[in-house]
Order: structure tokens, then C-alpha cells, then sequence
């Protein structure tokens, strides 16, 4: 891709906002998450100067050389989507302000341990597997008892759900998993539904979608 991010986001905000009005929604009522995980700091920096507010990243390791990197005092919440290891906890809770990936108790409880050694509330989405390709991910009919888990919690705020899309050409099958990660997100509650990535963000926000984890549209290709 030649153009700017800058570019790159204008276009996206104008195509997600014009969805949403096809949905009935607002213009604005579903935020871009930038997935810049295998992308420089500058990259992020760019993105911040346009106007992005959210960044996404997977892996521990590779934040902490790129955040340090990062002008001091720059503006954008920093999610963790990558998969929990829990002897990583203490550095994701240092690195990060949300947590889209708990999957399981055991990842709660270190995240929570840790929130709670740092003086922190951390907000914590969980991920549902919605995709038979999927690795990780709580299924759907689990979902109610991890959530209570993370209520149990005191140092973690649980903000509603995020989901991985099923890998495949046919647009209904997307639609159905993304319609079931809406009905899970319903019964459970919160303020975050995060479905939807660069090939199907439209039907995540068809589905009711509130925030779209958006990569290769924003940043390019990965190096």
C-alpha cells in the first residue's frame, strides 16, 4: 500500500461510519482498534498524530523494546490481544490499559494478581472461540461461568467480550459467529464488543460490533 496511514485511517473511519449508518447506527458508535503488532513505533506515533486512540498488540517481548521507543506522554490506550501466558501477567499488566484475551480462570487470576500487586483496576474483555479454526478462546456456553470468575475479582473490571472470526469465504457463516459472540456479549454485559478485522469488519458491525481490531487496512504489511 502506497498511502499514508493518515490517509489509510481517514478512509476507514469513512467506510465504518457509512456501515454504521446503513445499520441504523450512530457515525462514531464503533472505534478502530490499530493492530500494530510486526509494526515500528513510528508507525504508532504516525497513527496517534491522525487521530487513532487505540493501539492492539500480542506479544509481550516485542512491546517492551516498542513502547519504550514511544515520545513520553503520547495519547493511545494500549489493548493486549494476544494469547495470556501467565507467567507473563505482571509485564502485560504494566504494559497495557485493557486486556482483550481472557480466555480462562487462570489467566484472570495471574491478571488479577498482578492488577492488584500494581495498585491497578484492570479492564479485561473475554474472548469467546466463535471459529472451529480457532486455538484459544472460551466457547460460548462457558462464557457466563469465566465471567463470574473475573467478577470475583476486585482488581479486575470485566468490559464485555471480543471474538476471532471464523477463516472463511462465506459471509454468512462470518455473520452467524459474529451474531452469536453479540448474543453472548448481551447476556453477559459490558461496554466493548471487539469483533470485526481488516475482511470482516462489515459484518461485525452489522452484528453490533464496537470496536473493529484493524491491521494490514491501517498499517500496511507486516515486516
Amino acid at each position: 500500500m502506497s498511502e499514508s496511514i493518515a490517509t489509510r485511517l481517514a478512509a476507514l473511519r469513512e467506510g465504518l461510519d457509512a456501515e454504521l449508518r446503513a445499520c441504523g447506527r450512530s457515525p462514531g458508535s464503533a472505534r478502530i482498534l490499530g493492530v500494530s503488532k510486526k509494526q515500528p513505533a513510528e508507525a504508532i506515533v504516525q497513527a496517534a498524530a491522525s487521530g487513532l486512540d487505540a493501539i492492539g498488540e500480542s506479544y509481550v517481548q516485542e512491546c517492551k523494546a516498542k513502547f519504550a521507543q514511544l515520545p513520553a506522554g503520547l495519547s493511545v490506550e494500549k489493548h493486549f490481544i494476544g494469547h495470556i501466558q501467565t507467567n507473563k501477567a505482571k509485564a502485560i499488566v504494566e504494559l497495557f490499559d485493557v486486556v482483550q484475551s481472557v480466555d480462562r480462570i487462570d489467566a484472570a487470576r495471574a491478571l488479577a494478581k498482578a492488577a492488584q500487586a500494581a495498585g491497578k483496576v484492570l479492564p479485561v474483555l473475554l474472548q469467546l472461540n466463535i471459529s472451529p479454526a480457532e486455538r484459544f478462546g472460551c466457547p460460548p456456553g462457558e462464557a457466563q461461568a469465566l465471567a463470574e470468575a473475573v467478577r470475583s475479582e476486585a482488581s479486575l473490571r470485566l468490559d464485555g467480550v471480543m471474538a476471532i472470526g471464523p477463516m472463511t469465504a462465506d459471509r454468512a457463516e462470518i455473520q452467524r459467529a459474529f451474531e452469536l459472540a453479540a448474543k453472548t456479549f448481551a447476556a453477559l454485559g459490558g461496554s466493548t464488543l471487539s469483533i470485526g478485522m481488516s475482511g470482516d469488519w462489515r459484518e461485525a458491525v452489522r452484528a453490533g460490533s464496537t470496536m473493529v481490531r484493524i491491521g494490514t487496512a491501517l498499517f500496511g504489511e507486516r515486516r
